[in-house]
């Protein structure tokens, strides 16, 4: 007699089959994860619904099927691509407003879908900790924005987590788009009249669409960083990450310190001085010469310079917010941890077993003290006198090791990209600590958008022609390599955190984080670089060459690899790092950040692994 199908076997094969239902299409593979709900061409990936599963939890995961199954019924990609703006804040927008419209036409026709869609948001905004968010920046406005146009269409009140949210943009977006909102509802069923009016809707929101490149010292300016655009005068640096009809339904845009300000007390940090700070730092043996040069505003332009050091800072994570915001930033990073518990162990574990099986561990043979030698065991009975009998495991040298990890803290890093990286972060910290490796865990961005004091400075002094580096660096440490994982665990939740996420200038970020291990005494030394793009400031790269910190990155690695004891190696998400870094690997989608990580760590020690001295048996396992 067959077994009966669980609730939950059900409940999937139902969703499954509504999803095909919807999009009217029989050729989709629907499957169920911990990751969030994305989509890659017909290949739909939905929550794994709990085991006892309530309503209430079954409602947002048929949101998401309906939300995916709507877009691919009624969502033309190569058209959307065709028209959609190329500036990064604006391409947000765009895609959560043409979001909103297909969702709008599967709610209008269909009570459920509505009801389940309304569910999804809910949960969503919930999760994101929407309800505690008092500041406006871009990240709310994309959302702000894509929930006031669903009201449009829908006449659905934005949820009950996202309604304060929407509240503090609504003054000012109703003034400004009203009638565009207007047309918005009657181009609903025509994708290009609707991608043609949101369009226009950016452009009265004085949005870059991108279209142009238009930089504050545009005549300086010589050709465009490899993956940059210029945006809005208050928008983010980073490699742009607008999200598609092949991507996660997790929307959002860089978020954005509206005037610059720095976060919860950073003025009073008096944070340590940046490598290359002074003129004369001639390094110590085996150090490479990486250091940014220091020079006259009209010295050579190719060589690299920062014109203001003095506004730089290292901090520790925990002096940029307050204990109260850093607890409840743990606990939506704790939130997001919590349905991936069997993933986290079966990871950690996976991990732990590959690096403790790399473990040099080798023996001296034929002493006269220590263990008994089991393979001498005959020579001891016949000849108990014989001395040499015994054997002594030789110290390993794989406790001998420190890891850092640089994390990219950039603005093109928001939403699920950061998340992920400081979820897997957090992991491979507490999993190392189990093996005795120390791990230190290292973010960067820049404390200002667009210069900060730094550009102040150069204005003030008469803009003199090619003067580097033009923002004021921060570099956070989230965890020393000497702090326990459980004194640092709160300080990964700051890069949840409003505001945190700015520009990135990789090649001094990669200097001051290799300067760290180069201080240090262990024999082995790896240093994990992740990121998902080239080095992109807005204001630096206005008045300077446009290939100006990406070059200075290749130099900066160049080095590294080639003079320093430090192992390098690079993660890119979504961004090709192979053409940088000699050990790197390139991966198309955040989820596949913690495999990635384990996968290159197990390389690097796996090159240790036959360092066991000739004549000398190595430890079985």
């Amino acid at each position: 007699m067959a077994e009966a199908e669980s609730p939950t076997e059900a409940f999937k094969r139902a969703t499954a089959a509504t999803v095909r239902a919807i999009a009217e299409r029989e050729d989709i593979t629907v499957t169920y994860g911990a990751e969030p709900a994305g989509a890659a061409g017909t290949r739909l990936r939905l929550p794994l619904p709990a085991r006892d599963l309530s309503e209430a939890e079954a409602a947002p995961v048929r949101g998401a099927a309906d939300a995916l199954a709507l877009k691919l019924r009624y969502h033309d990609t190569a058209l959307h691509s065709k028209l959609a703006p190329s500036g990064e804040t604006a391409r947000a927008i765009f895609e959560g407003i043409e979001q909103s419209r297909v969702e709008a036409l599967g709610a209008r026709r269909m009570a459920g879908v509505a009801t389940n869609i309304s569910a999804m948001l809910e949960e969503r905004y919930r999760r994101q900790g929407y309800e505690h968010m008092s500041e406006r920046n871009d990240t709310t406005l994309a959302e702000a924005l894509r929930l006031l146009t669903r009201e449009a269409l829908t006449g659905a009140p934005p949820p009950r987590s996202a309604r304060q949210v929407v509240d503090l943009w609504r003054p000012f977006i109703e003034t400004r788009i009203a009638k565009d909102l207007a047309e918005l509802s009657r181009a609903i069923e025509d994708q290009s009249a609707y991608a043609t009016a949101a369009r226009q809707l950016l452009t009265d929101l004085d949005m870059d669409l991108g279209e142009s490149q238009e930089g504050e010292e545009s005549d300086n300016a010589e050709g465009d960083s490899e993956n940059s655009e210029e945006n809005e005068g208050e928008s983010e640096g980073g490699e742009g990450k607008a999200t598609g009809s092949e991507g996660s339904l997790e929307g959002g845009v860089p978020e954005q310190d509206k005037d610059g300000d720095d976060e919860g007390g950073a003025e009073e940090v008096a944070g340590e001085m940046m490598p290359g700070a002074g003129d004369e730092d001639p390094g110590r043996p085996g150090r490479p010469g990486i250091l940014p040069r220091r020079s006259g505003a009209n010295d050579d332009p190719a060589v690299y310079r920062s014109f203001a050091h003095e506004f730089d800072e290292v901090v520790e994570a925990d002096a940029l917010c307050d204990a109260d915001e850093l607890t409840r930033l743990r606990a939506l990073l704790d939130q997001q941890l919590a349905h991936l518990q069997s993933i986290i162990s079966r990871l950690a574990n996976r991990l732990q077993r590959r690096l403790m099986a790399k473990q040099a561990r080798s023996w001296e043979f034929d002493l006269d003290d220590g263990m008994l030698d089991a393979a001498r065991l005959a020579r001891v009975i016949t000849n108990p006198v014989y001395p040499l009998s015994y054997m002594r495991e030789k110290e390993t040298e794989f406790r001998d090791t420190v890891v850092s990890l640089l994390i990219d803290n950039s603005g093109s890093m928001r939403g699920r990209p950061i998340t992920v990286a400081a979820m897997s972060a957090d992991i491979l910290a507490r999993t190392l600590e189990r093996c005795g490796v120390k791990v230190e865990i290292l973010g960067f961005t820049t404390r200002a958008w667009k210069g900060g004091q730094s550009r102040e400075k150069w204005i003030a002094a008469g803009k003199p022609p090619n003067p580097g580096r033009l923002n004021d660096l921060r570099h956070i440490i989230y965890k020393s390599a000497d702090a326990p994982w459980r004194r640092a665990r709160k300080s990964l939740g700051l890069m949840l955190r409003e505001g945190i996420l700015k520009e990135n200038i990789d090649g001094e970020a990669l200097i001051w984080a290799h300067s760290r291990l180069i201080a240090r005494t262990e024999q082995r030394r790896i240093l994990m670089v992740i990121s998902d793009g080239a080095p992109v400031d807005d204001s630096t790269l206005s008045v300077n060459p446009g290939n100006y910190l990406e070059k200075h990155l290749r130099e900066v690695i160049a080095d590294i690899e080639r003079n320093s004891p430090v192992k390098l190696v690079a993660i890119g998400i979504g961004h090709d790092v192979t053409r940088y870094y000699r050990r790197a690997v390139t991966i198309v989608d955040a989820e596949q950040l913690g495999g990635a990580m384990l996968d290159k760590l197990a390389e690097l020690f796996e090159e240790d692994t036959d360092r066991a001295a000739p004549g000398r048996r190595r430890a079985s396992h």
